[in-house]
């Protein structure tokens, strides 16, 4: 090889590998990232159902809990295996009055389970809460058929709401909050 041969810069070398990587695509996409836990709910509002008749269900507790992708709510339903909800962010959270129910966190989940709850009442901390996730959840009541409970959340995060039947004849609405985006 001749020494006043020129020889490719490291720069040119450099933009050709980099050429040639984009154009067998070896490098994937930002977009084509994995989302947090394979979590794809989104944070608009989620219904099922709607308020049930006289013999309907009856709300007859609520638990938190925590898993490694998401705190969870439980409300348990006696005598309906897919009772009805409505699950949203709210601006504030509010009673049936109209008055202001202050949630801990930077948003507030709305979530009304179309079952009464007689033996539930009011409380600012209705269940011991253990997640990131989940800080606050609240009673706002039962009112004609309907209990309305807040829960205060981290930040505005994706969830999800689904029933599930049993124990016995009864049912479970079922809040999920993932911990990230």
């Amino acid at each position: 090889m001749n020494s006043s041969s020129p020889r490719p810069s490291s720069r040119l070398l450099l933009v050709l590998a980099a050429v040639a990587v984009t154009l067998l695509g070896l490098v994937a996409p930002a977009s084509a990232a994995a989302p947090y836990c394979g979590i794809t709910w989104g944070s608009m509002p989620k219904e099922a159902g709607g308020p049930a008749g006289a013999d309907g269900p009856t709300l007859t507790g609520v638990r938190a809990g925590h898993h490694a992708c998401f705190d969870r709510v439980v409300v348990d339903v006696a005598g309906d295996p897919g009772a009805g909800y409505l699950v949203q962010y709210a601006p504030v959270f509010t009673e049936g009055k109209g008055d202001r129910v202050p949630l801990r966190g930077a948003a507030d989940l709305q979530v009304i389970v179309f079952a009464p709850a007689p033996t539930l009442g009011n409380g600012s901390h209705l269940v011991r809460t253990t997640g990131p996730t989940i800080l606050q959840v609240a009673s706002a009541g039962s009112f004609e058929g309907q209990t309305t409970l807040g829960v205060g959340v981290r930040a505005r995060l994706p969830f999800r709401v689904f029933t599930l039947a049993g124990p016995g004849s009864g049912g479970r609405v079922v809040l999920d909050v993932a911990h990230h985006w």
